[in-house]
């Protein structure tokens, strides 16, 4: 296992971590933009192990930048705010990520915030900038697997900022397999807020929501694609709400 990889195993370093990027990350959430926070009451009683948290996806790195502040102020009993950042000094750090492998070794920055959580994962579907067809790496699963063992785990089922992409049935594996407590989440203002990456400034001013849904009822011997179905409605990703979505549009225009 190379050094970095054994470095976001240490409580300790991903607590040094945290703080760094917290402080610098807490003024685009807070001052800069407006972070509207929902259902931190659905967080309070979760089991330590096991519990995967699914949601949208915005930017690559501010959607989980804003969960682990989220996270670390309802381990110092806030309730759907962030307050004083004091609890970086003491953040929560019983939580990994699911990231591409590529994204994660793009920069200095994000090999930084690697060593916060990272469980990297080769994309089955993309490479490179390319669309690819390759079977899913079982090192990539087992990683998963084990982290859910001890620990939370945030995964984006879409593994794309696009919204209304398709879900990948890997999202759905994980929990047929593992049988976690599915926390459902959904984001929104991110885009409009940063670039891409999340790290650069493109609107201040934003209202960015996160919104925590009650744990899913999930019959876990259900074929895959019913559970990934599932998933996807409750993150509201799935064509009902993209439908929805552009019947609203067209009601604004019509105006």
């Amino acid at each position: 296992m190379k050094l970095i990889e054994r470095f976001k195993y240490i409580k300790v370093i991903r607590s040094v971590v945290y703080g760094i990027v917290g402080v610098f990350t807490y003024p685009g959430l807070v001052m800069f933009n407006k972070i509207k926070i929902e259902g931190t009451e659905h967080l309070r009683n979760l089991p330590r192990q096991n519990v995967l948290f699914v949601s949208n996806h915005q930017t690559y790195f501010a959607d989980v930048i804003a969960f682990i502040h989220i996270f670390c102020a309802v381990k110092w009993r806030k309730q759907n705010r962030l307050g004083i950042p004091y609890y970086l000094i003491n953040p929560f750090t019983n939580v990994y990520f699911v990231a591409a492998e590529e994204t994660m070794n793009g920069s200095w920055i994000s090999r930084l915030f690697k060593m916060g959580g990272a469980l990297t994962i080769k994309r089955t579907w993309r490479a490179e900038g390319k669309e690819i067809a390759r079977n899913r790496d079982e090192c990539d699963t087992q990683k998963i697997d084990e982290a859910l063992d001890k620990s939370w785990v945030i995964t984006f089922p879409q593994g794309t900022t696009k919204p209304f992409a398709p879900g990948r049935k890997g999202t759905a594996h994980i929990i047929k397999n593992n049988r976690p407590v599915v926390i459902p989440v959904v984001i929104n203002g991110f885009w409009r807020a940063f670039n891409k990456t999340g790290l650069v400034f493109k609107k201040k001013g934003s209202i960015l929501s996160v919104r925590f849904k009650e744990p899913m009822i999930i019959d876990y011997t259900q074929p895959v694609e019913e559970i990934l179905d599932q998933v996807m409605d409750a993150i509201e990703q799935s064509k009902n709400y993209m439908l929805k979505s552009k019947h609203h549009v067209m009601h604004l225009l019509d105006k």
